[in-house]
């Protein structure tokens, strides 16, 4: 293969990577995008063997051959097994993958290279190794925060801010040692201390901060890539590690947006954050519970109902039994739809992915700013697993792990129940007190078999 086509197709396979952005845009064309952009990637792979064959050797073929089943042994069974509950993690280890995947690459390029390497092929390759390593050992914290192995709450180290300066500090000098000197061994230790500070970088982060944290790391992991691709005098590895890079960075102020506060009091706001309420008062106060039947009979005399979705009904996996509750209000004249708040679930999109998994209507779900100034003419609104994205905290509270962030004004309706397992907080750790509120009943119990339950007593009203 000439170079010239090589680098046809190689410009088919970037279209490829935007057409895929544009399609992940909305929900309605957000398979077809994926579809597109995995049609890329395939032929970004398979071209660059038919190019390296031709007048350059393409070593250790049988390795990467090797590599690349197990890789597909690995990766197929695990994404299509893994629970909705569990995407958020599999998407923090894929990025954790990528950004170390494109740190070994560069280290690999630059022992090839040696004395012959240019230095902004160095400058290239210290900026990829910093990045990626940071991007790899931080979505291994965010993978642990998510799965639970480790506390979800923002770890605090003895002078943390300071081990967080200092390894910045440290992971710039060794940098700038290995642009001026060159050498390996300034490149490993520059690495490790890399590691070590996406490490701490990301320990302090907790809650529902952790989407947001995955969301840059993926910018970071974009970055390193496309920088990578510059060591490797590769287009379309800079084409698609720009592309991630751009989009994730936006997402990433999207979402800081959607949470009211800066990106920089996301990532550090843990250290000037005051202790807000936890949840062992919460055991001792009256709250108002409900039968399904109860709740089934509000809900067949409403006009109007919320559904808001959250983190618990993907727990239970409900989206289907909520899917037939709204049709089965619907059918009896009731105006149903989905409050859909940014960063509701574990990541960017969650319920969205969740509800149409279900194949609720797309017209159905609604942004949090079209639908918060309806919840007055809203009869019911029923919360199915959510709890930080409604908790009036984050308006009334200075100083708690929420305050700032835009919600659902559920509170604002004339009736809200909620569905929830125990008065346990949700993941931010804080008290909601929406729940001792006189107009909002609790329907104790797995949101499915709540939900189940509910349809057969308005079946029979």
């Amino acid at each position: 293969m000439s170079r010239d086509m090589y680098d046809l197709i190689g410009l088919i396979a970037g279209i490829c990577f935007i057409l895929a952005l544009k399609g992940l845009s909305s929900p309605k064309s957000a398979r077809r995008g994926n579809l597109i952009g995995a049609l890329g990637a395939t032929i970004a792979t398979i071209i660059v063997f038919f190019y390296a064959n031709d007048g350059k050797a393409l070593n250790n073929q049988p390795l990467i051959l090797g590599a690349i089943a197990f890789g597909v042994l690995v990766g197929v069974p695990a994404a299509r097994k893994v629970q909705m509950t569990q995407m958020p993690q599999l998407v923090a280890l894929f990025n954790g993958v990528g950004g170390g995947a494109a740190a070994l690459v560069a280290i690999v390029e630059y022992l090839k290279l040696g004395e012959g390497a240019t230095a902004a092929q160095v400058v290239a390759t210290v900026f990829t190794v910093i990045v990626g390593s940071v991007s790899f050992s931080g979505s291994i914290v965010t993978f642990l925060k998510l799965q639970e192995l480790m506390t979800t709450r923002p770890v605090i180290l003895p002078f943390g801010r300071q081990l967080i300066a200092l390894s910045a500090i440290s992971v710039l000098a060794t940098g700038g040692w290995v642009i001026a000197s060159g050498g390996t061994s300034p490149l490993l230790i520059n690495a490790l201390l890399s590691l070590v500070f996406g490490i701490l970088f990301v320990l302090p982060v907790g809650g529902a901060d952790v989407p947001i944290v995955i969301s840059l790391l993926n910018a970071f992991t974009g970055l390193t890539v496309a920088a990578s691709g510059y060591v490797l005098e590769n287009t379309m590895l800079i084409i698609a590690g720009t592309l991630v890079g751009a989009s994730g960075t936006i997402l990433t102020r999207l979402m800081a947006q959607a949470m009211g506060r800066s990106l920089f009091g996301t990532l550090f706001g843990a250290f000037t954050a005051k202790a807000s309420a936890g949840s062992d008062a919460a055991e001792a106060r009256p709250v108002k519970s409900g039968s399904p039947d109860d709740v089934a009979i509000l809900l067949n005399y409403a006009q109007r109902v919320v559904i808001v979705p959250g983190f618990g009904l993907a727990v239970a996996q409900a989206q289907h039994t909520v899917r037939e509750l709204a049709d089965l209000l619907s059918s009896k004249g009731v105006d149903v739809a989905y409050g859909i708040h940014p960063v509701a679930g574990r990541m960017p999109g969650h319920m969205n992915v969740l509800l149409a998994e279900a194949n609720v209507p797309y017209e159905q779900l609604v942004e949090m700013e079209e639908i918060n100034p309806t919840f007055p003419q809203t009869d019911v609104v029923l919360v199915v697993g959510a709890n930080d994205v409604v908790n009036p905290a984050a308006k009334t509270t200075p100083g708690c792990p929420i305050y700032g962030m835009p919600i659902l004004d559920v509170d604002k309706a004339g009736n809200v129940i909620f569905l929830k397992r125990s008065m346990r907080p949700g993941f931010a750790g804080i008290e909601n007190e929406l729940l001792y509120d006189a107009k909002t009943t609790l329907l104790f119990g797995d949101a499915k078999d709540s939900l189940t339950k509910v349809v057969s007593a308005l079946k029979a009203l």
